[in-house]
């Protein structure tokens, strides 16, 4: 049962995500109130996926190899700088159309290189191919793109010791309902 409830938890972001993309007539006829619908289908796909990821049986694909552990470690700093509001604000990331995207991505994937069970794959291997999908629906419906005016450097730095920051909270939280992330 975890596998379908993983696997509609998976569907159910994506169709929530996709939603304003595939069906913008429908969305713009919902008004604010179809905000508040897609963020209840948001929080309704996490807890889906959460559920369904810890009650799938285990079952491996692959061993990892323990440095595979920093190199994920590295990736996941990477992401959550992307997805902060450096890209904007920033200088270094400016010229990139889908920063939050990218780094969502490469969180997956860094998620892929450490666990090689088939939940994981399922989980992180269905949210990278959504992000993959987003960035090209996005590009086909609004073709043209002019990246904002670049900020500065002392942005970057700042939300680079942000995405640290946020990342040792992240890890924190993550060792409470999963494993340490940090190696040992």
């Amino acid at each position: 049962m975890g596998w379908v409830v993983l696997g509609l938890g998976v569907a159910l972001w994506w169709a929530a995500h996709l939603f304003k993309r595939l069906a913008p007539a429908r969305r713009e006829a919902m008004g604010d109130k179809g905000k508040g619908l897609v963020a209840l289908a948001l929080v309704g796909a996490i807890v889906l996926m959460v559920i369904g990821f810890k009650t799938s049986g285990f079952a491996n694909i692959w061993y990892p190899p323990s440095f595979l552990t920093h190199v994920n470690n590295l990736m996941v700093l990477v992401a959550l700088y992307m997805m902060s509001p450096a890209p904007k604000r920033g200088r270094l990331l400016n010229g990139m159309r889908h920063p939050m995207l990218t780094g969502f991505a490469l969180w997956a994937i860094a998620h892929l290189l450490v666990n090689g069970d088939l939940a994981s794959v399922i989980l992180f291997g269905g949210l990278l191919a959504w992000s993959l999908v987003e960035m090209r629906v996005i590009n086909t419906a609004e073709p043209d793109w002019t990246p904002p005016a670049p900020g500065s450097y002392a942005k970057d730095a700042m939300f680079f010791v942000a995405s640290i920051v946020l990342m040792a909270i992240i890890g924190y939280i993550h060792s409470l309902v999963g494993p340490w992330p940090f190696g040992s």
